[in-house]
C-alpha cells in the first residue's frame, strides 16, 4: 500500500486537528475540516489504511484515530510545509524584540531563546556558535582587590569569558600589564589541544621573577583557553513543559542535558538540515513523548549554533516553522552585525 495524495492529506488533517484539543479525531470531524468531496464512509476506508500502515493508531475499538510516531515521522520528514510567511506585523515585532536585546554573543543567543519562548509560549532552547578553530582571539587581566585577578578572553566568535585567579602576593597595574602582554603572544588563536607543560613553564619564565607568584593568573587563562571553544547552552520557558503530563518522565533528562554544552550541542543540532525536528523516543538516551524543531543558524566565520522550539506532537508544527526560522535569522544576523538588507 503506498500513500497517495488524499492519504497525505488525510494524515496532514489528523495531525492539524489532534493538536488542538488532543482528542481522537472521528470520520466526522475530518469531513467538516477537508474539502475532498468525498463520505465519511471513504474516509474512514482511508483512516483504516493509514492505521495498516502503522502511521495512525485508535486508542480504542469506538474512538477516531490519533497519529502514532510513525506518523508523525512521516509528516514531519514529508508534509511539513517549509514555505510559511510570516505576516509584516509579527515580523516588525520580532525585529523590535532584536533592537532590544543586549548584542554580546553569549547574552544575545540567551536572550533570543528566552524571547522566543516568551513569543510561542513553549520552552526554548539556544546554544552559542561553534566551530572546531574557535579560539580566544585576545586577553586582559584586571586587578580586582588587593589579591585577585580577573582575566577576560575575547573569542573569534565576539564572546566575552572571564575566570578568577589569586595573587597571594597582591597585583599591581605593571603585573597585570606584563602577564597580559605574556597571554596574549603566547594563547592567543592556540587551540586547548596544544597547551602543554612547556607551553606553561615557558610563559612562567617569560616572567622572569614574578613567574612563579603570577601562575595562579597563567593557569587561570589556560583554563579559561580550554572553557571558552566549548558551546554553552541556554534553555528558557521550562515551566511550559509542565504543561503536558506526558512529559513528566522525560523533563528531568532533559533538563541534566543542558548541564553539558556539548550535549545540549547534539541535541539541538538538525542533523545536516537547516531545520529539523527530532523525536525524544528515537534519540540514544530517549526522552518519551518530547519534541525539538531546531534550526541553525550562522554568526559568520564558519560559526554556527543551533535554536529550537521544545514540546510535544501537540505543537502546531506548520506555525511554529517560519517563526522559529525567522528568529534564527534575526539572531544570526545580528551575531555578524549584518542587516536585513545585506541578505536582500
Amino acid at each position: 500500500m503506498t500513500m497517495d495524495e488524499r492519504k497525505r492529506r488525510v494524515l496532514q488533517a489528523i495531525v492539524a486537528l489532534y493538536a488542538l484539543d488532543g482528542e481522537p479525531v472521528g470520520s466526522g470531524l475530518l469531513s467538516s475540516y477537508l474539502d475532498l468531496s468525498v463520505s465519511s464512509a471513504t474516509l474512514r476506508n482511508e483512516m483504516a489504511a493509514l492505521t495498516k500502515l502503522g502511521l495512525l493508531e485508535q486508542p480504542h475499538t469506538s474512538a477516531g484515530r490519533v497519529p502514532s510516531e510513525k506518523g508523525y515521522r512521516y509528516y514531519l520528514d514529508n508534509l511539513l510545509c517549509a514555505d510559511g510567511q510570516l505576516p509584516e506585523e509579527e515580523r516588525r515585532t520580532i525585529d523590535a524584540i532584536f533592537d532590544g536585546l543586549d548584542h554580546e554573543p553569549e547574552h544575545l543567543a540567551q536572550g533570543a531563546a528566552r524571547a522566543l519562548a516568551r513569543h510561542t509560549g513553549l520552552a526554548a532552547a539556544v546554544t552559542t556558535p561553534r566551530a572546531d578553530d574557535l579560539c580566544i582571539a585576545h586577553f586582559e587581566v584586571v586587578q580586582v582587590g588587593r589579591y585577585s585577578a580577573a582575566v577576560l578572553g575575547v573569542t573569534s566568535a565576539g564572546g566575552v569569558c572571564t575566570r578568577m585567579a589569586r595573587v597571594e602576593r597582591g597585583l599591581s597595574r605593571q603585573q597585570a600589564a606584563q602577564v597580559a602582554a605574556v597571554l596574549n603572544q603566547n594563547l592567543t588563536f592556540v587551540s586547548p589541544a596544544d597547551l602543554s607543560h612547556r607551553l606553561m613553564t615557558a610563559m612562567g619564565a617569560a616572567l622572569g621573577a614574578d613567574g612563579i607568584a603570577l601562575s595562579p593568573v597563567l593557569l587561570a587563562a589556560a583554563a579559561l583557553l580550554q572553557e571558552a571553544v566549548l558551546p554553552k547552552a541556554y534553555l528558557e520557558g521550562q515551566q511550559a513543559l509542565l504543561k503536558w503530563p506526558e512529559l513528566a518522565p522525560s523533563v528531568s533528562s532533559l533538563l541534566q542535558t543542558f548541564d553539558d554544552g556539548e550535549a545540549a550541542r547534539r541535541l539541538l543540532s538538525p542533523a545536516g538540515k537547516r531545520t529539523a525536528v527530532k523525536l525524544g523516543g528515537d534519540l540514544e538516551d530517549p526522552m518519551p513523548g518530547i519534541y525539538i524543531m531546531s534550526s541553525r543558524y550562522l554568526a559568520g566565520g564558519g560559526l554556527t549554533g543551533n535554536l529550537a522550539i521544545i514540546g510535544t506532537n501537540r505543537m502546531p508544527f506548520e506555525a511554529l516553522l517560519p517563526r522559529l526560522e525567522y528568529f534564527a535569522r534575526r539572531l544570526g544576523q545580528c551575531m555578524t552585525g549584518r542587516t536585513q538588507e545585506d541578505y536582500a
